[in-house]
């Protein structure tokens, strides 16, 4: 079954519309960083991870609750493994030794009738923190100036090029502007940290693939339509390809959303950069990525003429 079989949807001509509303989310996301800067995880910020087995299953809300007092504030608390064990992190101002006194003393009082004990101490130094937060900025930065090179490979025009990264860059900002301005406000974890580079990552290829899409229709259109005007063809060639990513975007929409619902306290960030860069990804391809190739080639034409 194919939705949307005879679109014909004016997209590209009401570009300005796309444009306004973008501009609109990246300048309160830039703006959002800005003013309350990037909430960073333990692997970019430092701190220690505690692992503490007990006898018999508890809980993480409990647990997360009962430590923030003690710790100075609110740690990352996990199942690791199994429901008798529990990962922490936190980044407490206090000695390997004092800090696993506290922890086991505050579980001491939460869980007197299922002892604990702490089967491993790792630290997370401010230097190692810094070269993980450098490396993950340097791979999406990487990503990026890769897919460049491809599309102008593949495409042999920057303006494919341009438009592809700056849906990209578009999908990210927003994101990352999201998990800023909802930290602390929404039920589960949105520290920036390892797991959602790798979610920045996903979202870039999920992203980058519709685009190749849509672009891929936009050549073979301009070789079928030569005489159509520039605009005009690329509006036809994104309703042509607008089944596809609709149908795409709502099964991906569906397997993301059910990690989100059921894989547990870990995923949630994960999973809702993922639920995120779906949305945007698909919404990118269509009133960012399509439109900026317009411009860009009505530019070009005017220096030639």
């Amino acid at each position: 079954m194919r939705l949307f079989e005879e679109a014909n949807y004016t997209l590209i001509p009401r570009r300005k519309i796309g444009y306004a509303i973008s501009s609109l989310l990246v300048l309160l996301s830039i703006g959002a960083i800005l003013v309350k800067g990037l909430q960073l995880g333990i692997d970019f910020r430092g701190g220690n991870e505690v692992v503490v087995e007990f006898q018999e299953a508890v809980g993480v809300a409990d647990s997360r609750s009962e430590l923030t007092q003690p710790l100075g504030g609110e740690p990352q608390v996990r199942h690791y493994g199994a429901p008798n064990m529990l990962l922490i992190r936190t980044d407490a101002d206090m000695g390997t030794s004092e800090l696993r006194a506290t922890i086991l003393s505050t579980f001491e009082n939460l869980y007197p009738d299922n002892p604990g004990q702490v089967v491993r101490t790792d630290i997370v130094g401010p230097s190692f923190a810094d070269d993980l937060r450098n490396a993950a900025i340097m791979a999406v930065l990487f990503a990026l100036i890769v897919i460049f090179i491809y599309i102008l490979i593949r495409f042999k025009k920057w303006s494919y090029s341009l438009g592809a990264v700056a849906a990209l860059s578009h999908d990210v900002i927003i994101t990352l502007g999201i998990f800023t301005i909802f930290h602390g406000i929404l039920p589960f974890n949105l520290d920036i940290d390892q797991a959602l580079i790798a979610a920045f990552l996903t979202i870039v290829g999920y992203s980058l693939n519709d685009t190749v899409v849509v672009f891929d229709r936009i050549r073979e259109n301009s070789l079928i339509f030569k005489t159509e005007p520039f605009e005009k063809m690329v509006n036809r060639s994104v309703n042509n390809t607008l089944s596809r990513t609709v149908v795409t975007s709502v099964t991906t929409l569906f397997v993301v959303t059910i990690l989100f619902i059921f894989g547990g306290e870990v995923l949630k960030g994960f999973s809702f950069a993922l639920i995120l860069g779906v949305l945007l990804g698909t919404y990118s391809s269509i009133f960012v990525a399509s439109p900026i190739l317009v411009d860009l080639q009505k530019k070009t034409q005017k220096n030639i003429a």
